[in-house]
């Protein structure tokens, strides 16, 4: 199994290094979790109108869940779980390796937030923040004769 997961690591990477070479310079994101996050983007143009649309795709928009005076929000159960899966490994990857994410996460431990409603506000945090490369063509991508000429 170990030579099969090479071998396809081997093939996807150059795949989505064409498709989007931006998403991987992104702290947290690898061949696997781009590539399935260009699959969920693309299998979905219809619903990729805004980056709050895209986080609705992910299942990683807030829900609020306010029962009187208090203001909460809770994790949205729907979505792409796949998508949203994604976004779990990239938290996780930053959480892990990423000094500023375990910053933020020590912060929001010591203000009451649960381990739980953390995740939810960087998995939407890093949905924000990959909207755009997956929405954006690479330059190289774009052939000279659909550019317009130089007046």
């Amino acid at each position: 199994m170990d030579s099969e997961i090479a071998e396809l690591d081997a093939e996807l990477g150059p795949l989505v290094q064409q498709a989007a070479p931006a998403l991987l310079e992104l702290f947290g994101v690898g061949p696997e979790t781009a590539g399935q996050l260009l699959a969920s983007a693309k299998d979905n143009p219809e619903r990729m109108r805004s980056e709050a649309a895209f986080a609705h795709l992910a299942g990683v928009a807030p829900i609020p869940a306010s029962p009187g005076r208090t203001h909460h929000h809770r994790l949205n159960r729907g979505g792409d779980r796949a998508a949203n899966n994604a976004l779990h490994t990239i938290v996780l990857v930053r959480m892990r390796f990423d000094e500023c994410t375990r910053t933020y996460v020590e912060r929001r431990t010591k203000e009451g937030l649960s381990k739980k409603d953390i995740m939810r506000c960087l998995k939407r945090f890093v949905a924000r923040e990959v909207y755009r490369p997956l929405t954006t063509t690479p330059t190289e991508r774009i052939p000279q004769t659909d550019l317009a000429p130089a007046a």
